[in-house]
Formats: structure tokens, sequence, C-alpha cells
């Protein structure tokens, strides 16, 4: 099984700051990963630099078998389906849902000139089919709910049939409703065996669906577990990760974390065990990482 991301020793270094630190990780193809930590823990930039949007400050980065950093980007770039927030940002609010997806095919946000051929108008409504929203084909982008612009983005992403999928926080802003309605489909492109590779980040386990084979923790731009989820996915490496004692569940496909009443406060100064990357035999590694705090 070939990689499609590879990452050793990255750092990223941002006006004195570093926001990425000793980054070592890999994606394999038919992977789906879940990148977890809290506010400024790096998921976003790690996201920018996996969508080839960002360079390291050192370190290798290796993209679908191609070097950051010796590779023209506007060629990559294509091959990479991603959703997020500063993309949504950049949708013009007046452009028909359906634009807003075949536009992906040229790389382009708000449809201009381009000539679309029939197989694009087929692909793009399949994938608002998939996503549940074709009956909003012809509403203009700046009229949809939270929820229905998520999915809507989900399916531009998916466009150009990419090797490489990243959805940073697509739960973000949904009520409990919209949450569950897009989790649940999110399941059914996790478990699709056609589907790419995939990375996922959110702030929240309750948001990871089903399908999700791996986890990355991160805290203060390391990382503090990699692996399967079920080996990573564990109350000492969560509470590690959000420096809170926490207690993890798992019931029905679907994870839950809650905090541990009248527990200490985490102690910092202790060193933490966590799961290394997975090596070409499958078998997460024991590492362990100093600098982080856990609880007592």
């Amino acid at each position: 099984m070939s990689s499609v991301v590879e990452l050793a020793g990255v750092d990223v270094v941002r006006g004195g700051a570093k926001l990425l630190d000793d980054i070592t990780w890999q994606v394999a193809e038919g992977e789906r990963w879940v990148v977890i930590g809290p506010n400024g823990a790096g998921k976003t930039t790690l996201m920018q630099v996996l969508a080839a949007q960002l360079h390291p400050t050192s370190g290798l980065v290796g993209l679908l078998d191609e070097l950051l950093g010796a590779v023209d980007v506007f060629e990559l770039r294509p091959r990479i389906g991603v959703s997020s927030a500063a993309i949504q940002d950049r949708i013009p609010r007046g452009e028909r849902v359906d634009d807003v997806v075949m536009s992906a095919s040229y790389a382009v946000m708000g449809r201009w000139r381009e000539d679309y051929d029939p197989m694009d108008v087929e692909r793009a409504q399949g994938l608002l089919r998939q996503l549940r929203v074709d009956h909003l084909a012809a509403r203009t982008f700046g009229t949809l709910s939270e929820g229905e612009r998520k999915r809507v983005q989900i399916a531009r992403a998916l466009m150009t049939d990419p090797e490489l999928l990243l959805l940073d926080e697509p739960g973000a802003g949904l009520d409990l409703t919209g949450r569950e309605s897009l989790v649940s489909t999110l399941s059914e492109i996790c478990l699709d065996e056609e589907a790419p590779a995939t990375v996922l980040v959110t702030h929240h386990i309750e948001e990871i669906p089903e399908g999700i084979t791996h986890a990355l923790l991160l805290r203060q731009g390391r990382v503090v577990a990699s692996g399967p989820i079920s080996e990573v996915l564990t109350d000492e490496n969560l509470s590690a990760t959000f420096d809170l004692p926490l207690k993890v569940g798992h019931e029905d496909g679907r994870w839950t974390a809650r905090a541990v009443r009248n527990s200490a406060p985490a102690r910092a100064d202790v060193p933490q065990v966590g799961v290394a990357a997975v090596g070409e035999n499958g078998v997460a590694a024991p590492m362990t990482t100093d600098g982080l705090r856990v609880p007592q």
C-alpha cells in the first residue's frame, strides 16, 4: 500500500512561533484519518501543508508521490480535494450551487467563461445527489443554511475525483440535527472503498464518522499519539491532548468523551506515552514524547 502523505521532521514557524514541531506522519491509500486537538494545536496549519498551500520551515513533505518544494503546486493542488472555512469564505454568495461544484474542474471560484462538457454537468449533479443537496442546484450559495453550505463544499471537493480529501472541521457551526445528518453522510463516504484517502479535522470526537481508521492527536504543534483509532483514542491519550482528565467511550460505531469528576488537575512535566505512526507492517510502535502534560 503506497503512501499518499509522508511528513518527516516537519516544522512550521511563523512570527517566531512554532506552529508545527517535528511532525513525522504517513497516510496510506485507503486510510481515513481524523486529526484531533484543542485550539492552537496546529490542526489548520497541518491541513494547509497537506493542501500544498503552505511550505514547511524545515523537514520534508511528500504528497501524492511528489515532494513539496520540487513540484509545481498548481499541478498538484487539483489532485487534492479541500473543504474548509477559508474556501467557503471565498465562494461568491451569488453563485449558483451547481456552478459552485462544477467550477472546481477549473480550480476557480465563480463561473466565468469556462465551457463545461456534459460529463462535468453529470458528475456535479451526481455529487449533489450523493450529498443530498441536488434540490438546491439552482439556488445561490448565499441563500443556503450552514449545513447545506458544508454539503455543497464537500461535493465541490470531490468534483475532480481527488486522490486525497481534506475536510477541515466540517461539523463546525452546525446544530445537533445538522451535525448528525452530516456525520451520517460522511460515514457513507469513509466506508466507500472507492473514496480517496481522507483526513478530517475536528475538535470533537463525537463528530468522528464511522469508517475512520486512524487518528492523529496534536497538542501545541506536537504529536501526542498516532495510529489505528482504537489504539489512539484512549483516556490517557485524549486527556494528554486536551490537558483535562477525560473518559472515552465507543458505542455503535461512534465515539464520546466526557470530563472525569473530582479528578486532580493535569500536572506538567510528565512524559507521555503514546503511539507512533504506523509502520509498513501496519503495527503501531510505542513512543515517548517529553514536555507534554498528562493527568495524574
